[in-house]
């Protein structure tokens, strides 16, 4: 498939599917030029202003359209920044468990054999334990901060990445034109880069979307359980967790932080799927 076709494909996406791409765009330039749009501190306190309702006026001046928190913090600072450091955290673990396993399954589909039963046996083990449990274990032992949440969630995202891939190195590795290239003698670091990888690319792309929505939700998790990000940086999860006493009166605190995590992980599975059913032939004849 050629990138001209690839690429008029995806233009013919559903509308939906359209909707759900402008959506996150709105979401990744609030995230990159957040402060420069609405520059106000996110973690700045104020007793003054706390629990003001959305749209009400500040001590010092100027409004808080979506209200504060218990501490005077203002809500829509926080779902700025959280919406950077939940995006940032979500891209750094899907580059890095994908990468690993890109590489890991490469390794496992192609070579087979012992290198695949260490690998696919690792794998099993690692997934016979929940992954949230796992994340949440490796955050505690590691210590609040960007960084560990990164690592933490990398843990536990590689054997989704390895499976996938290994499932199209299998099946690539015996077709004529890689036994063509082994019987000219060709080696095979260069049949993996020049046959294997292409083949992985398109399941590894929509399994990395989907992925995305997943690890923002591990994340606000994590934060929410004190383990993610430092209380010196806004989070999604954290905010949540912020307002969690304070559903009766304070509602907005934990609904607007919940209410775009939830925009954000539905329209990466919006995307997700219209990725896969306009790069899988299967998907395409049924359509």
């Amino acid at each position: 498939m050629t990138a001209a076709v690839q690429a008029r494909r995806v233009t013919r996406m559903r509308p939906r599917a359209k909707v759900a791409a402008g959506i996150l765009g709105l979401f990744l330039v609030c995230a990159a030029i957040g402060p420069l749009l609405y520059p106000y501190d996110s973690v700045a306190t104020s007793v003054a202003d706390r629990l003001l309702p959305p749209g009400s006026a500040l001590s010092e001046g100027g409004l808080a359209p979506l209200g504060t928190d218990q501490l005077g913090r203002d809500v829509l600072a926080q779902v700025l920044d959280g919406a950077r450091v939940s995006l940032l955290v979500a891209l750094a673990t899907v580059l890095i468990g994908g990468f690993a396993g890109l590489v890991l399954g490469m390794l496992a589909g192609y070579f087979r054999g012992l290198t695949d039963t260490v690998i696919s046996r690792i794998g099993d083990i690692q997934l016979a334990f929940p992954s949230i449990l796992l994340a949440i274990l490796l955050a505690g032992v590691l210590g609040p901060s960007v960084l560990n949440v990164i690592i933490a969630l990398a843990v536990t995202r590689w054997v989704i990445f390895a499976r996938v891939v290994r499932g199209s190195a299998l099946e690539t590795r015996d077709r004529e034109f890689v036994d063509s290239a082994r019987v000219l003698g060709v080696g095979h670091l260069r049949i993996m880069w020049r046959y294997i990888f292409p083949a992985c690319v398109q399941p590894l792309l929509v399994a990395a979307t989907v992925q995305i929505g997943l690890t923002m939700v591990a994340e606000a998790a994590l934060s929410f359980l004190g383990l993610g990000v430092p209380v010196d940086q806004a989070s999604w999860g954290a905010t949540i967790a912020n307002g969690r006493d304070y559903l009766s009166s304070a509602w907005w605190i934990a609904a607007v932080p919940g209410l775009a995590l939830t925009i954000v992980v539905v329209c990466v599975g919006i995307l997700g799927d219209e990725l896969r059913k306009v790069t899988d032939p299967s998907e395409r004849e049924r359509a």
